[in-house]
């Protein structure tokens, strides 16, 4: 299927300001394409909303034996691109779509490319757990700088170190903002205590405590297997209040639903849980839905299908997260800022 792709041409007037403070390019500026591939239509039409342009013209598709199939149709010699795509299932063939559509237009002589990926594909396989395992996300990372990306764009990485693994500069967004607005304005004036699903998230959750309030707890687990988490142990006090966890992704639920009796049998009123990405593999969103979690707030950083959303798991965008660091790129300002 054909993905039309975005540009904001030389000459055009000025567009929307993304929070007042930064209007697109003017009339002076190199002009700025904005592509995308087909893990997130959605999402990449929402950042061009944004930005106040069309998405422009590109083939993406397959060929009848299956491979992938990419053809620029507008000129993007000596211009600053933007590809967005998203590590969603079928991850594979989006990650090949990604590499070949960079390729691409590196070879129609785009001047600088930056591979904007809201959640990164093998991000939870950044390092070995056994012997005689890959590093799948390095892997992945040489690919995209190989193709020809001369940037990164992406959100809440399963690991901080996988910003090591590129030879590129790497924008690393935070979704704690997004997320800590939206709880505000679902679940105003309540006692809350943030819960950390693990060790490892514990940055995360003190970050969302000193944008929402509450005090903080830590959930100890341990993982027998891949996809399988178990409970070990819990710090801090959840009686009576509201239980908010905090998390970079949501998979197949099942770590979730068991911190959240956990929580509820310490004596939590309620346990609702954020976090950046949500995959809900494997129809875990029915098992959301059956358990005893009263919401979950998901940014769009994975598309769901419309079966999935409207009971209990709700999607913010972070398409005004993206297309304010696409504009701050593009004119080499900094980033940093959208990180607090």
């Amino acid at each position: 299927m054909a993905t039309m792709l975005g540009l904001l041409r030389e000459g055009a007037p000025h567009v929307l300001e993304l929070n007042n403070r930064f209007p697109m390019p003017a009339e002076t500026e190199r002009p700025m394409w904005v592509f995308a591939g087909n893990s997130h239509p959605a999402l990449a039409q929402e950042i061009a909303k944004y930005l106040g342009v069309s998405l422009g013209r590109a083939l993406v598709g397959t060929f009848k034996d299956e491979e992938t199939r990419v053809r620029i149709e507008e000129n993007v010699r000596g211009t600053h691109v933007f590809v967005v795509q998203t590590g969603t299932s079928p991850v594979d063939h989006n990650v090949m779509e990604l590499l070949i559509m960079i390729d691409a237009l590196r070879r129609a002589s785009a001047e600088r490319i930056t591979a904007v990926i809201p959640r990164f594909p093998y991000a939870k396989q950044e390092k070995k757990t056994a012997g005689r395992e890959p590093i799948s996300a390095k892997l992945v990372a040489n690919l995209i700088r190989t193709a020809g990306a001369d940037r990164v764009v992406t959100i809440d990485l399963h690991a901080p170190a996988i910003e090591g693994f590129f030879d590129i500069p790497v924008d690393h967004l935070r979704g704690n903002p997004v997320l800590a607005d939206a709880f505000k304005r679902m679940c105003p004036d309540e006692e809350i205590v943030i819960v950390s699903p693990d060790s490892g998230g514990v940055g995360r959750a003190h970050d969302f405590s000193l944008r929402v309030g509450g005090h903080l707890a830590i959930i100890a687990k341990q993982r027998p297997q891949p996809d399988v988490a178990e409970v070990i142990e819990m710090v801090g006090d959840v009686r009576g209040k509201a239980a908010v966890i905090v998390d970079d992704l949501i998979s197949t639920g099942g770590t979730l639903i068991e911190a959240a009796e956990t929580l509820l049998a310490r004596g939590a009123r309620r346990v609702i849980a954020c976090a950046t990405h949500g995959t809900f593999a494997g129809g875990s969103t029915a098992l959301i839905e059956r358990s005893r979690i009263d919401q979950v707030i998901v940014t769009n950083t994975l598309p769901l299908a419309p079966h999935e959303l409207g009971g209990k798991i709700k999607q913010v965008s972070v398409a005004p997260l993206l297309a304010e660091a696409i504009v701050r790129i593009h004119r080499h300002e900094s980033v940093s800022a959208l990180f607090t």
